[in-house]
């Protein structure tokens, strides 16, 4: 919303600064977002006499012009104007001064050999127009020394404010006073409209023709005015839409524009000349077309309102008017229309038109109802006075709304909501001022909102209107409390887990992806999901029809696509969402991880030093309990089982338990799978269910101190167990750790052997028992006797002999 300051002052009777203004209006909720001021840059220009203008003695079109400036010393200058003569009144720069339409610093300089100390302006070098045909020529009585912005009114400086969406009313000039006037800036001028007597009825009828229940229109107002005289707008009124960025055309049109910007009441005016019958205001025909006024022929379809007559369409209904029934300098009739229209239809038809203009941004927002006959009225007297003519009374057509709101409103809310105490009898000066009505005198006020503020629902609102006017910098600070000495957890446990399972597999050399949710059915299908209520009714795409079972399919494609351009040894990993069902049970978080070819955690591809060998089933095992570790797990307790899914290596891969709970899977990828998915192995993955792994004890029963290192040596002692080939190495070990819980310290296998001095059936199995003493280093009696536990304890578990 722009608006000079004069024009401000129009509405409103005040002493205050321009800054003081400009301060009000942002603490009112109306913020300032430029000021321009055309005065300062014009500043240094005075109105001067040419005392003398004198043909330059070598050149023909030159002059040497002697000005008076004011100060009674005739300055020398050189001008080329062809209008430039003795006793003219003009413009003059002196030497330093920076000419804005040209961007030159003016310097003393010699001109055909004769010295010129300055410059007469031409319009254009002012930059206030594109005239440059000769300089400015001012009237004789103009006060020689004056500055040339201050006599000639371009001292106005523009005011640019932002403006809410439920604040329609401050998108006219005289709703932005009247808010300062509230806010103690000033006095508002309001003076009453008279109507304008009409000289019989208006000769042009108008029909409301739409279903009841579609109140696109409720209220049309019209008006003839016969007899005018439409041409150039006077001075003050071009000055007015100049300063605000809008073109004047011609009085007839610059009123409406007018209007629309000091009342926020957008009219139209029609050549009544050109108009054919009655009007009709209606829905649109499918394919109707108008030639608009910005130049641009729109076609209609149902949904939008037009204005016609007999002849067609001739307006875009409270959007922008048609060409063909434009007003031109020709126009000696005219119709004023001051219509209301329905918002929601409004911004229906400008977005699907593409059309912005000022009419369809206001309506849109909603207009004061009650203004518009008002409006009609107030259009009629500026016609009447710029362009002549006689009026014909007003015909309204359809019904004004006339229902407001009434609010019970507690004096007590505007403290309570807000923090402020405000005066009872200021509260009701600061709704009175901005037009509410307000009755009562006791706790609770009924208010009634004004008909333009459409946006005033409930008690929170009239707090609203308090505060803002009070000052929001009144509200008084207050330190948040400090419940707890420690602040407590923001993010939940899951939370926690999938950001420590990211840093994790980033630490170990992966590149995180995002990829779909979705996957083809065939790839779906192959591990272990495909079921109909998993498959999308809409999918984007055929190969993109199914919820994943699984990130694996994604992140395969992913890395192969990788490898194709040339970057083949990626690993990379997703934490995201799996699906296995369609109930909110079924969908689990997966940390996924995937890597090929050498891929592996000690380094990728060919170096001097030595090649890295393909990735194996062992990398994927220890990225995946390294997972299991930064989320909680004890890792000491995971078991490993053969049962791992059809779509892993039979033989390479396992299932990662703890007890009965699975937590997830490793191994290397089935090469059907593989075929499968159009990629090249090896290839080894694992998938973590992080919903799966148990929550940690809210308070453990034991606390184990931060360090419990000890400073005695290890000692390490290996055994070599002759077991049959189906027992796992697995329950070797835990029956080797649980022989001595609080000596042992690891047990690892180091060697597995099959073949001479083993019988067929059987396995050499080789561990390696750290013993870790705590009080005194371990005698070798001592430690006898742990071997001896661990020999009884692999053979009531496993069956096994030692190896002699």
């Amino acid at each position: 919303m722009k608006f000079t300051l004069s024009w401000l002052k129009d509405h409103l009777e005040t002493k205050a600064s321009l800054d003081e203004i400009s301060t009000a209006l942002t603490m009112i909720g109306l913020e300032v977002e430029e000021i321009t001021d055309a005065a300062a840059a014009l500043a240094p220009f005075v109105v001067a006499k040419v005392v003398s203008a004198e043909q330059h003695p070598n050149a023909d079109r030159l002059r040497v012009c002697m000005v008076d400036a004011g100060d009674g010393t005739p300055i020398q200058v050189v001008c080329g104007a062809p209008n430039a003569r003795t006793g003219m009144t003009g413009v003059f720069a002196p030497p330093g001064t920076h000419v804005p339409g040209t961007g030159v610093d003016l310097k003393v300089g010699e001109i055909r050999g004769v010295e010129s100390r300055g410059m007469l302006l031409s319009e254009r070098e002012l930059g206030l127009s594109d005239e440059h045909s000769g300089i400015i020529d001012l009237p004789d009585d103009a006060p020689v020394g004056t500055a040339y912005a201050a006599w000639a009114g371009l001292d106005d400086p523009m005011i640019e404010i932002a403006i809410t969406p439920n604040r329609a009313d401050c998108l006219g000039v005289f709703g932005v006073a009247r808010d300062l006037a509230a806010a103690g800036i000033g006095r508002l001028k309001e003076t009453a409209i008279a109507p304008v007597t009409g000289d019989g009825p208006c000769p042009v009828g108008v029909t409301l023709s739409f279903p009841e229940g579609d109140p696109i229109c409720p209220a049309f107002a019209l008006r003839k005015v016969s007899g005018v005289k439409n041409g150039p707008s006077p001075e003050w009124l071009r000055q007015r839409l100049i300063a605000i960025g809008l073109r004047p055309i011609n009085a007839l049109v610059d009123i409406t524009n007018f209007l629309t910007y000091d009342q926020n009441r957008p009219l139209h005016v029609f050549d009544a000349g050109k108009v054919n019958g009655d009007l009709t205001v209606r829905r649109a025909n499918a394919g109707e077309t108008l030639l608009a006024l910005d130049g641009r022929t729109y076609t209609f379809d149902e949904t939008m309102c037009v204005i016609a007559d007999e002849a067609g369409v001739e307006s875009i209904g409270g959007v922008m008017g048609g060409e063909e029934t434009g007003c031109s300098e020709e126009t000696t009739d005219v119709l004023i229309e001051s219509a209301l229209w329905d918002p929601l239809s409004i911004a229906r038809t400008g977005r699907a038109l593409n059309v912005v203009s000022d009419a369809r941004f206001r309506f849109e927002r909603g207009v004061d109802p009650a203004f518009t006959l008002p409006g009609i009225e107030l259009a009629t007297k500026l016609v009447l006075e710029l362009c002549g003519g006689t009026a014909s009374e007003v015909l309204l057509v359809g019904e004004i709304p006339a229902e407001r709101r009434t609010i019970a409103f507690p004096v007590s809310e505007v403290a309570r909501l807000s923090g402020i105490e405000v005066p009872h009898a200021r509260i009701v000066e600061i709704l009175t001022v901005l037009g509410f009505e307000v009755a009562g005198s006791g706790d609770v006020l009924d208010v009634t909102a004004p008909t333009w503020r459409g946006d005033v629902e409930g008690k929170a609102d009239l707090v609203e209107e308090v505060v803002r006017i009070v000052g929001v910098d009144e509200i008084p600070s207050q330190p948040m409390p400090r419940l707890t000495p420690v602040s407590r957890k923001v993010l939940t446990p899951m939370q926690v887990r999938t950001r420590s399972a990211r840093r994790t597999l980033a630490a170990r050399g992966f590149v995180e992806a995002l990829t779909w949710s979705f996957v083809s059915k065939p790839h779906a299908e192959a591990f272990g999901g495909g079921q109909p209520e998993l498959a999308l009714a809409n999918p984007i795409a055929s190969d993109l029809s199914d919820m994943r079972p699984s990130q694996v399919p994604g992140l395969v494609r992913a890395l192969q696509k990788n490898a194709d351009r040339g970057m083949p040894d990626q690993p990379i990993f997703e934490v995201g969402q799996v699906f296995l069902g369609d109930g909110p049970q079924d969908q689990k978080t997966a940390a996924t991880g995937i890597r090929r070819g050498t891929a592996k955690p000690a380094g990728t591809g060919r170096h001097w030093s030595g090649n890295s060998g393909a990735v194996d089933v062992f990398d994927a095992k220890a990225d995946a309990l390294a997972v299991l570790a930064a989320v909680g797990t004890p890792a000491e307790r995971v078991q490993v089982s053969r049962d791992a899914p059809s779509w892993m290596h039979p033989g390479r891969s396992g299932t990662l338990r703890l007890g009965p709970i699975v937590l997830g899977h490793f191994g290397e990828l089935h090469p059907k799978v593989l075929d499968l998915l159009d990629a090249d192995g090896p290839v080894v993955a694992f998938e973590l269910h992080l919903d799966a792994v148990p929550p940690a004890k809210q308070k453990p029963t034991k606390v184990k101190p931060a360090l419990a290192a000890s400073d005695l040596m290890p000692v390490s002692r290996d055994f070599a167990f002759v077991v049959d080939e189906a027992i796992e190495a697995a329950d070797l070990l835990r029956a080797a750790r649980g022989a001595e819980k609080t000596l042992i310290a690891g047990v690892d296998v180091f060697d597995v052997y099959r073949g001479t001095g083993i019988e067929p059936g059987k396995k050499s199995v080789a561990i390696e028992v750290t013993l870790q003493p705590r009080q005194q280093t371990l005698t070798d009696e001592e430690i006898d006797k742990v071997g001896e536990k661990v020999v009884a304890a692999v053979a009531k578990a496993t069956g096994g002999t030692l190896r002699g």
